[in-house]
């Protein structure tokens, strides 16, 4: 094999593994964000360990926000809440569609400080689903949580006070929706 021909199949080789790269950054990213709680991502879980005996509690703030596209009123119901370590907690917000058509929202949502991520456990949550409102509905829409207890072992998490669990609703087009 010639040198020209070895370089040519290595620069197809090269094109051809960063393509396949680039379409898999996307999974994989989500994937490290998930196991690492890396910029905030949470965890999920199916049931809480129950409350540490340190007794240790922590203030959860919600936060709610929708994009200016999505014609709804979103907000939680209570603005922040103290949470014991360990211990399963819910907590609500409202959605309302104020337009005059049906109109389906998916949330996005961190936490920060984002070194709580890891710690932060969702066991049952709207976010996980599209949400589909009809003209002038409002609905309540839970999270069920726990913070891990291990957050106090951690030297980089131990001081936290707060973390405010952040929530981003968008509309879906119908059009992009698969039949």
């Amino acid at each position: 094999m010639t040198p020209i021909v070895r370089t040519g199949l290595l620069a197809v080789s090269l094109a051809c593994g960063m393509t396949g790269l680039g379409y898999a950054s996307v999974p994989l990213y989500e994937a490290f964000c998930q196991a690492t709680g890396f910029g905030g991502t949470t965890q999920r879980a199916d049931v809480a360990p129950g409350a540490v005996t340190t007794g240790k509690r922590i203030s959860i703030r919600f936060d709610a926000n929708h994009t200016p596209s999505l014609p709804w009123e979103f907000k939680p119901e209570r603005t922040s809440e103290p949470v014991t370590l360990g211990e399963r907690e819910i907590a609500f917000f409202t959605a309302k569609n104020l337009s005059d058509k049906p109109v389906t929202g998916r949330a996005t949502f961190n936490v920060t400080p984002t070194q709580a991520g890891k710690y932060f456990n969702k066991i049952q949550c709207f976010c996980f689903t599209e949400q589909t409102l009809l003209p002038g509905k409002q609905v309540r829409m839970p999270v069920t949580f726990y913070v891990d207890p291990k957050i106090a072992d951690d030297p980089d998490a131990k001081d936290i006070e707060e973390i405010t669990l952040s929530y981003t609703f968008y509309p879906i087009d119908e059009a992009d929706k698969p039949s």
